[in-house]
């Protein structure tokens, strides 16, 4: 038999016949199936009549191209939970602290610096529409040093006592300043520093009632049109310079600019004692309250030292626990040992553990019946609290606190005063009573283990753990990310806006978060020192402020702050008013940034888009010279930046 004839007889199977057939006729239907349905199904979903016709009429004519056929519409999976945190991430969602910020465009800074960009018309909308603000009118000129919330004349009076001083305590008013504060006659550009730390213009803080009182002790005096500062005080009236010199040698440790680093001079007067040791990399905050020396805080400002108002009476002051490595009373009229050594016991919940206390007083080195009585009062306080006298010389003291609660638990049952309550939160200080307790250290160390400056200033804190925040394992990436993002932020407007030439020196960043802003101030080498708020609103992140060896305070931003007029070169405001617009009136808190403003300081607010037109809108009402501009990240960003320049 051939081959080719088993082939033949192969291809003649009734099998082989079926299969072929059966592919044809399945090929055949798919292929008409496909072409009606093609044709067919858009009209099919017509629901009117007339169409129905009209289509039957098209179809019957020669047929058209078919149209594309729908794609379906899929929805996507369900988003994974999400991670509630704080922090920058990367495109793989892990926490990071590398990214770009980008840069400025050096051509702009000129149309910067007149306010003449049109970048917020292109987010506002209708919302010019929305919002109209009047031009704000001129205080009148008795109100140029006020201060709302110390000057509530009304609300002081309605006070039922004032023997602790609760009328040198904040009494804000329900209706807030709705006018602008105006500078005294004559008022001239300040003198820069360090130059003002020895004179300043007479116009500026036109005052004489301290060079009165205290003119004979070294404190200040009038020559011309200049205030001098010699650098005295009542108990260092040969200098402060002196002063510190006798502090380290009666006490080594103290070792200001390396464990020393943040102060607290407390009834500072004109802050000579403050003055004097920033140039020892120390920084100090000088308070005292609005007495009858009611202008010391305006002349320590004025010379571009940090100070603030604050008094000691009945609540808590506004700085965290172990805040400060060293407290310094200089005949500062405190009563220390009154109420149960309720006063000293604040000064206690301040104080870092191991930090010095160092009281220069005529109880220490006079011998009359009533001081010594006021000396061995304050020894028994300060050794029923645990405090170390490590030095008594001449009319200087200093006192040490203990590193850990040993001391404290190994006093007798009973022993006055008692230990604060463990649920007692000791960095709670908005409108918080003083409490007659001795405030716990914590049992890990947190507060007593912080690095000497200047590592302190970019080591993350121990204490950092301990912040109530949405975040936990990254906490420490975050504040890297922040310090770094600021530090490239900030030399961006050295660099473009020439910020070294503007002489800054008093600065206010109204919301801190771990103070990465202050850092890139002092990393890029300019001489000045910021007030960080911490805002109630947010994270209490004020003592890893402090811990980083900066200085700051808790607000309340729907409230006025507590300083005086005139204060800052600089007011720095990152995501603020978007926030704090949910509950404050932000044109209040403008106007109230203007009050602290010094005429030819600057304010910076890097916010949302959406609500730029606004707040320039609200500057051109003050009177600022305002422009809204993109920020590093580019035109479409949701973010800008209004730069606004006070006039003198």
């Amino acid at each position: 038999m051939k081959l080719s004839d088993v082939g033949l007889d192969a291809v003649k199977t009734p099998r082989l016949v079926k299969v072929i057939a059966f592919a044809l006729i399945s090929i055949t239907t798919i292929f008409l199936f496909n072409h009606f349905s093609d044709s067919f199904s858009y009209p099919s979903l017509v629901s009117s009549p007339e169409a129905l016709q009209t289509n039957a009429t098209t179809v019957s004519a020669v047929p058209p191209s078919p149209p594309p056929r729908p794609r379906l519409k899929i929805s996507p999976p369900p988003l994974p939970p999400t991670v509630v945190r704080t922090g920058i991430i990367d495109e793989n969602g892990a926490m990071s602290d590398t990214f770009e910020i980008g840069g400025f465009d050096p051509d702009a800074v000129d149309e910067i610096k007149t306010g003449n960009s049109s970048s917020s018309s292109e987010a506002t909308g209708d919302s010019k529409a929305a919002f109209r603000i009047e031009k704000l009118s001129v205080c009148d000129k008795r109100k140029t040093d006020h201060i709302p919330c110390l000057d509530n004349e009304e609300e002081i009076k309605r006070l039922n006592s004032t023997d602790r001083g609760e009328n040198y305590e904040r009494h804000c008013p329900k209706e807030r300043l709705g006018c602008l504060i105006p500078p005294p006659d004559g008022y001239k550009k300040p003198i820069p520093w360090p130059q003002s730390r020895d004179k300043i213009w007479f116009n500026n803080v036109p005052h004489t009632r301290l060079v009165e009182d205290k003119g004979g002790q070294n404190w200040i005096r009038r020559e011309k049109d200049k205030f001098v500062f010699p650098g005295g005080g009542t108990q260092f009236i040969h200098g402060a310079d002196q002063y510190l010199d006798q502090i380290s040698q009666m006490v080594p440790g103290i070792t200001f600019g390396v464990s020393t680093r943040a102060a607290l001079d407390i009834g500072c007067g004109v802050a000579s004692f403050g003055a004097f040791l920033m140039q020892r990399n120390t920084t100090t905050l000088s308070v005292a309250p609005k007495d009858v020396h009611e202008n010391q805080i305006q002349f320590a400002l004025e010379r571009g030292v940090p100070a603030m108002v604050a008094v000691f009476a009945t609540r808590r002051l506004l700085y965290p626990s172990q805040a400060f490595e060293m407290i310094h009373c200089s005949r500062c009229r405190i009563n220390w040992t009154r109420d149960d050594g309720i006063l000293l016991l604040e000064a206690n919940r301040m104080l870092r553990a191991g930090g010095y206390f160092v009281w220069a007083a005529q109880p220490v080195y006079k011998h009359e019946d009533n001081l010594q009585e006021q000396w061995k009062e304050m020894v028994d306080l300060t050794n029923r609290i645990c405090w170390e006298l490590i030095k008594k010389e001449g009319y200087i003291a200093v006192w040490r606190k203990p590193l850990n609660n040993s001391c404290y638990l190994n006093r007798e049952a009973g022993a006055k005063p008692p230990l604060c309550r463990p649920d007692d939160d000791p960095d709670d200080v908005w409108y918080v009573d003083m409490k007659p307790c001795l405030t716990r250290l914590p049992e890990n160390g947190y507060g007593a283990n912080v690095s000497t400056w200047p590592a302190r200033l970019h080591d993350p804190p121990e204490r950092l753990q301990s912040i109530q925040m949405d975040a936990y394992i990254s906490r420490k990436e975050i504040m890297k990310a922040e310090s770094r993002f600021w530090f490239e932020t900030v030399e961006s407007y050295v660099r473009v806006f020439r910020w070294k030439e503007f002489k800054l020196r008093n600065v206010l960043d109204m919301k801190a978060g771990f103070g990465g802003f202050a850092a890139a101030l002092n990393d890029l080498g300019l001489d000045c020192w910021v007030m960080n708020v911490v805002p109630i609103s947010g994270f209490n992140t004020l003592p890893v402020i402090y811990d980083r060896g900066l200085v700051g305070t808790m607000h309340d931003w729907c409230e006025p702050f507590d300083t005086y007029p005139r204060t800052y070169d600089l007011i720095h405001a990152a995501f603020l008013l978007s926030n704090e617009k949910k509950r404050c009136n932000i044109t209040n808190i403008m106007v109230e940034m203007d009050r602290m403003l010094r005429p030819g300081g600057r304010v910076y607010i890097r916010d949302s888009l959406s609500l730029m037109d606004q707040l320039q809108q609200i500057a051109t009402a003050i009177g600022w010279r305002a422009g809204v501009h993109d920020t590093g990240e580019g035109p479409h960003a949701s973010v800008r930046i209004l730069i606004c320049d006070k006039g003198i």
